[in-house]
């Protein structure tokens, strides 16, 4: 495997909560100002899918899938501990348990404040968070904990094969489970405009561009493309749930508890499992921080598709965006501190 050395984040990356919170706040502005514009964007809905937000998604998750290499997945027979906890944490483990915070707080806890009916709603949105580990922010992550590129590659790599297939089954089982109507069709439609197709557009780039120097200089041209997609979808979504946020901001608190939880939660299992398989630390950081972040790209497009623009569902997705830089440095840093505890040498 190939070390590469820890970078920083870059200017953007390291300040996503402030431009995530700056958009929310312009968005709230746009929507008290120009209403009639928010209204035309929620609008142009072509089968469930908005336009507008369908090429903003896009131009966030083309980048990422740009970095997936499928011919790296042979090496991991190698060294296949930090891929089985990796596996096991995003999918047999970490969907449901988002799925029993959502439902414990909002269905009991903070029953007395939320109607029924929003308490559904954010449920759904924090279901599809749960169901959507991270693509493309993990590279990040894993660079400040001197972590394996190119493992962490094949991990990322192996998980959106299994998101093509899994994904749409798990959340459709979770929200039937938490007795939200899912409209099939709508759930597979937006699997394939925002998982497969991406992927499929990202290979092909692969190939048209052959070496990984040329990859690597496409990546970065097209990455500030993915920043302004996201930044440009949460302040439609703060537009459209303008006067809900005014008239009830703590709601943002509200939602931001189970995630932050969840959050803390996944990274103890994943981290203390690969502490007692010996995985070396240059693998166990990063398996334990990909099943911690979200691929939030993914769960904000669905949950619009699914539930509207104006959702709860669609502003639950948001906070999932709000909460999870800072929460992940906060890891990272504590995965940096505990490095001695983690062999160095390979472990097979």
């Amino acid at each position: 495997m190939i070390q590469h050395p820890a970078s920083p984040l870059g200017a953007f990356e390291r300040w996503l909560t402030l431009w995530v919170g700056l958009a929310m706040i312009a968005g709230l502005a746009l929507g008290v100002l120009a209403p009639g514009l928010v209204q035309a964007v929620a609008m142009a809905e072509v089968a469930s899918i908005n336009l507008v937000v369908a090429v903003l998604i896009w131009a966030m998750v083309y980048p990422m899938m740009v970095n997936v290499d499928f011919g790296a997945v042979a090496g991991v027979a190698r060294q296949p501990k930090g891929l089985l906890i990796t596996l096991t944490v995003n999918w047999l483990i970490k969907p449901f348990t988002m799925a029993l915070l959502a439902v414990l707080f909002f269905d009991h806890v903070f029953a007395p404040w939320i109607a029924p009916q929003d308490a559904q709603q954010y449920i759904a949105g924090l279901i599809l968070l749960g169901a959507a580990p991270c693509t493309a922010m993990v590279f990040v992550w894993s660079q400040l904990t001197r972590g394996d590129a190119t493992y962490t590659l094949v991990q990322v790599s192996v998980n959106d094969i299994i998101m093509v297939v899994a994904f749409a089954p798990i959340v459709a089982l979770l929200l039937g489970v938490t007795e939200v109507v899912v409209p099939w069709q709508t759930l597979v439609l937006a699997t394939i405009l925002y998982v497969v197709l991406p992927l499929a557009a990202g290979l092909l780039t692969r190939r048209v561009l052959g070496s990984p120097a040329r990859i690597e200089l496409f990546s970065a041209q097209v990455k500030p493309w993915s920043m302004i997609g996201l930044i440009a979808t949460v302040a439609i979504l703060f537009g459209l749930q303008g006067q809900t946020i005014l008239d009830r901001p703590v709601i943002i608190a509200l939602i931001a508890v189970p995630i932050l939880i969840q959050s803390y939660l996944i990274f103890a299992i994943g981290y203390s499992a690969a502490w007692l398989m010996r995985v070396p630390h240059r693998i166990a950081a990063p398996c334990a921080l990909i099943g911690t972040s979200n691929f939030f790209e993914l769960a904000v497009a669905v949950a619009i598709s699914l539930f509207g623009l104006n959702s709860g569902a669609a502003l639950a997705t948001v906070v999932g965006v709000l909460v999870e830089v800072p929460v992940m440095l906060s890891l990272v840093a504590f995965a940096n501190r505990t490095r001695a505890r983690f062999p160095t040498e390979t472990t097979r």
